[in-house]
């Protein structure tokens, strides 16, 4: 699996929250997927009609882990056309959340995505406190040295389920390294569409903590497997304040927020089963319920630092969980026509941003050049002189766990390209380039190619075809992880352009 980033970085779709099938039922000890069909519509699935209040939100930061302001509401752009059918502030007496609204979920360790954490189906990891659901991860170390993790993940499968609408929920996610929590829904049968991710998934947030200022809104969809994904950093730590996220749903549109702030939408999906395409606006056009979680490592975060104590920072905070729909919705929509984005190349004819190093980059973020590590790979990158220096203290335990790359590369159906660049090792090391498919499961436009890297800079060069549909965003990379050295490697000059 790759890293899960907007189409510039990486994926855990390679990427996601891989599933074996949608619509879990969480009630139980596995992870089978029940296939029994609901009959619940929005109405049965209302608990209460309130009209929308309409104050702006003003979030503060506080010491205290409960909101000072539990009641207060975020406006959005069309909050006077919805009405309130579900909120769940945590307000009860209980440790244990009401068996009437959620169920606790079960399942070992390395269920998905390589993930460190079981997830025990009891309080002791999802429960109640001054108001807020509070969701524990812990860890525990045995006396022969062995650590194991565990954690907490609840849902609200067959007990309130939603086709469209507003859904929002205040959070304070965790603070250190390796944890991934999120607010994320599925759907409640597999029955019409057929297993993950034919389906469909729609994480309305992941922050992954490791870089606690961006939050991740996705979804998955389609067979072959496609997923859509935006970020946002505005300057906030979300481990440090309670901020509100929030997607809104409609036939044909996804839209993600955060405080009110509208980060990224789409309505470019589609799903298939035996190479047949569904009608639009399918798999995003049936009952999906509400899952809130928190992953400990695995393949997007990486472990968690081993000094790292668990405690009340730990922890996620879940305010309350809100779900606003419209009177009516029209699913008489048409699928858009996709519309490429093919950037031109610079005035030398080089597609590749910054190819020469010429500028300091941030390599964290997911614009140009992208550095990361996965997979228990240690190791960093620098611009410097007119190169890029990749050093790596630990390989991992992927080929592609220590990596650079670099997203938004137009890639034309039939079209000849050549790659090209200068690089050499401190020492003598493989190294793979790769160009790939980001939002068509990493299809490769350029084959995964490993080649011997010496001491002394030498110019390597790749002829390809584009024999793939179009796609305006090919991602170059290289991948310096499991081959078998740590070696340092330079690398400069990097053009990829049309060839004659």
């Amino acid at each position: 699996m790759r890293k899960k980033i907007v189409c510039a970085a990486f994926a855990a779709a390679m990427s996601m929250t891989l599933l074996a099938g949608c619509g879990s039922n969480s009630e139980t000890t596995t992870a089978a997927a029940t296939e029994a069909a609901t009959t619940a519509t929005t109405a049965a699935s209302t608990e209460a009609k309130t009209e929308v209040q309409t104050e702006a939100v003003t979030e503060e930061a506080t010491e205290a882990y409960k909101p000072e302001e539990p009641d207060e509401y975020v406006q959005y752009p069309d909050s006077a056309a919805y009405h309130l059918v579900w909120e769940e502030n945590f307000d009860q007496p209980e440790k244990k959340l009401s068996a009437d609204d959620w169920n606790y979920e079960a399942h070992k360790a390395g269920w998905v995505n390589h993930e460190l954490q079981a997830y025990v189906n009891t309080e002791e990891y999802a429960y109640v406190q001054n108001g807020e659901l509070v969701i524990r991860p812990k860890k525990e170390v045995s006396d022969d040295g062995k650590i194991t993790y565990t954690s907490g993940r609840v849902n609200t499968s067959r007990k309130h389920d939603f086709k469209y609408g507003l859904i929002e929920a205040k959070i304070k996610v965790p603070t250190g390294k390796g944890f991934l929590p999120a607010f994320w829904m599925l759907p409640t049968q597999t029955s019409l569409y057929g297993s993950w991710p034919r389906c469909g998934e729609i994480d309305i947030m992941e922050v992954v903590t490791n870089d606690p200022s961006r939050e991740y809104g996705s979804i998955h969809f389609g067979d072959p497997h496609g997923q859509r994904q935006g970020s946002v950093a505005d300057g906030s730590n979300y481990s440090e304040e309670y901020h509100v996220f929030a997607l809104e749903w409609e036939p044909g549109l996804i839209r993600w927020y955060v405080d009110g702030k509208a980060f990224y939408e789409t309505s470019d999906w589609f799903t298939a089963s035996n190479g047949e395409e569904k009608p639009y606006p399918a798999p995003f056009d049936q009952d999906f319920h509400v899952i809130l979680n928190v992953a400990v490592g695995g393949d997007w975060p990486g472990d968690p630092d081993p000094d790292l104590t668990f405690d009340e920072n730990t922890n996620m905070y879940v305010d309350y969980v809100r779900v606003y729909q419209k009177d009516s919705y029209d699913e008489n929509v048409e699928k858009p026509a996709k519309e490429m984005h093919m950037k031109d190349p610079d005035a030398s004819g080089n597609y590749v941003n910054n190819g020469d190093f010429a500028a300091p980059e941030n390599l964290n973020d997911d614009q140009d050049w992208v550095y990361q590590s996965l997979n228990k790979g240690v190791g960093a990158a620098e611009i410097k002189d007119g190169e890029i220096i990749i050093t790596t203290t630990n390989e991992g335990t992927e080929t592609y766990s220590i990596q650079l790359v670099q997203g938004g590369l137009p890639m034309e159906k039939g079209q000849k390209y050549k790659l090209s660049f200068d690089a050499y090792a401190e020492d003598a090391r493989k190294m793979i380039v790769a160009i790939t498919g980001p939002n068509v499961e990493y299809k490769r436009y350029l084959e995964d190619t490993s080649m011997d890297l010496g001491k002394d800079w030498k110019t390597y060069s790749f002829d390809f075809e584009m024999k793939e549909d179009s796609d305006d965003n090919g991602r170059l990379e290289y991948d310096l992880g499991k081959q078998g050295s740590t070696a340092t490697v330079h690398i400069r000059n990097v053009r990829l352009e049309k060839a004659n």
